[in-house]
């Protein structure tokens, strides 16, 4: 029983204020792989808006001349299944599953109200980032077929 209770609240490898310190660092606007799809759009022509406000979910990249959102979604912070960087920590697992489970029910709904008003919405994985799949993407944005 004793073993039990220690293996139950074991610590983290870091302590409370490094890990405080860590996720205090994690932005939900400007991350390495937005600033990537960014770059890549605009050297291609592509102009942009961000973090529109007054849209559901305030998307990462709006298109408003292809009617288009592009949500850059980080594999943990989304739940990308069979992703290799995607994984429900070993700590306060229940709490991790719930609040990923959240985020994924909250962006669906975002979706969901975006494509009602006529918005065609993208995603591109942070594990995604090579140059084909931007250049797919820049060609989902442009084909008024899709969607």
């Amino acid at each position: 029983m004793k073993v039990e209770v220690l293996l139950k609240f074991m610590a983290d490898v870091h302590s409370v204020a490094t890990r405080s310190y860590n996720m205090s660092q994690i932005r939900s606007k400007d991350t390495k792989p937005e600033i990537v799809v960014r770059k890549f759009l605009h050297k291609n022509g592509f102009r942009y808006r961000l973090h529109v406000n007054n849209l559901p979910g305030k998307p990462d990249i709006v298109l408003s001349k292809y009617k288009t959102i592009v949500f850059v979604q980080g594999c943990f912070w989304h739940g990308h299944e069979n992703c290799v960087k995607f994984r429900i920590p070993k700590t306060k697992t229940e709490w991790w599953a719930n609040k990923i489970l959240g985020n994924k029910t909250r962006d669906n709904l975002h979706r969901i109200n975006l494509e009602t008003a006529g918005w065609k919405v993208l995603y591109i994985w942070e594990c995604n980032l090579q140059l084909e799949q931007l250049i797919t993407l820049a060609n989902d944005i442009v084909d008024k077929e899709k969607g």
